[in-house]
């Protein structure tokens, strides 16, 4: 690992051992995050972007289970660790926002209780020291009146205030990574802008890294450095925010833009879905698990598993196709 590197993650593979059989949740996915940096993971609903995630606060219950591969974070090797260990790290180290903060919050504790525990647990602070924290943590995310928001209870806040409290609460002790699950899924378009516009201020307040878990490309477009794209437990294309967007290698990756509205298109304009349904992951394909559903899919596609191209520095894709285009334009290169 370099010095500036926060997290490396290798050939990492988790597996939920279920009564019909095992579930290859991961499969071998590799990526790194500096700090500071921003990495979106995004895909479809059972693509392996929060089990991935996951792994690295040890929240992969039974019947899941890390079965290959190696986790390096902040000095820990994630992979060998103790659920003792993962508690002093939770919180302190690393934070979690989850998708649904109504589901995250304690009903039956007030809001000042729950965020005065964060800093009981990881800090020395006394009982005045962690009041006033608490009240400097609602401010800084932008609440009002914070003296007397530590008095009520979750159910008398909006959906908005609950996840500006869980972001507080993640931020309590000055996390090196925040793992953000979906952290907008459950707001309104305007509240939506306004969390992700907040997370990226409090982000270069304290220098802190992000890993943001979305199936909305449009939510990754402003916040991230670089985004990771899942489909089927594996990384398909992995490359800067501009990359992707405007460089797209991975007809999964295509196909996910195709289907984003374009505010600026004039006239009507069908959306174009991607066809076909997600691979069975208790029995993976042998080949790309996309091929299925690809149309340029050939037959090798449905056999072996394609090894990363690099198309430019940072910027790599699991395709055949990309494969096939880069050999015919060395053949006509020599041809010349």
């Amino acid at each position: 690992m370099s010095a500036n590197c926060l997290l490396d993650i290798e050939n990492l593979q988790v597996s939920f051992f279920t009564p019909a059989g095992e579930v290859k949740a991961v499969s071998g996915v590799s990526y790194t995050l500096n700090h500071g940096e921003v990495l979106g993971i995004v895909g479809e609903s059972g693509s392996g972007k929060s089990v991935s995630a996951y792994t690295l606060m040890g929240l992969i219950a039974n019947p899941g289970k890390i079965v290959g591969g190696t986790v390096d974070f902040n000095g820990h090797q994630v992979h060998k660790m103790t659920e003792k260990e993962f508690r002093k790290m939770r919180g302190s180290e690393v934070s979690i926002i989850f998708q649904d903060p109504m589901t995250s919050l304690n009903p039956v504790f007030t809001i000042g209780s729950q965020l005065m525990e964060m800093l009981r647990l990881h800090t020395n602070k006394n009982k005045e020291e962690r009041k006033a924290r608490a009240i400097e943590l609602l401010r800084l995310v932008g609440m009002n009146e914070p003296e007397k928001r530590l008095k009520q209870y979750p159910h008398e806040f909006s959906g908005g205030m609950r996840q500006r409290v869980m972001i507080a609460m993640a931020l309590a002790c000055e996390p090196k990574l925040l793992i953000a699950d979906e952290p907008t899924t459950a707001l309104d378009v305007t509240i939506q802008a306004q969390i992700l516009e907040l997370m990226v201020e409090l982000k270069k307040k304290i220098n802190m890294s992000i890993i943001m878990i979305t199936h909305d490309l449009g939510v990754v477009s402003d916040v991230c450095d670089r985004i990771a794209v899942m489909y089927a437990g594996k990384i398909v294309e992995i490359g800067s925010t501009d990359d992707i967007f405007y460089n797209p290698k991975h007809c999964y990756t295509e196909g996910l833009l195709r289907s984003i509205p374009k505010l600026h298109e004039k006239g009507h304009e069908r959306l174009v879905p991607i066809e076909g349904v997600p691979v069975d992951l208790l029995s993976p394909p042998a080949g790309c698990p996309f091929a299925p559903r690809c149309d340029k899919c050939m037959k090798i596609c449905l056999r072996q598993m394609p090894e990363y191209t690099e198309i430019s520095p940072g910027h790599k894709s699991a395709c055949w196709q990309l494969q096939k285009e880069q050999f015919e334009n060395a053949e006509g290169g020599n041809k010349e």
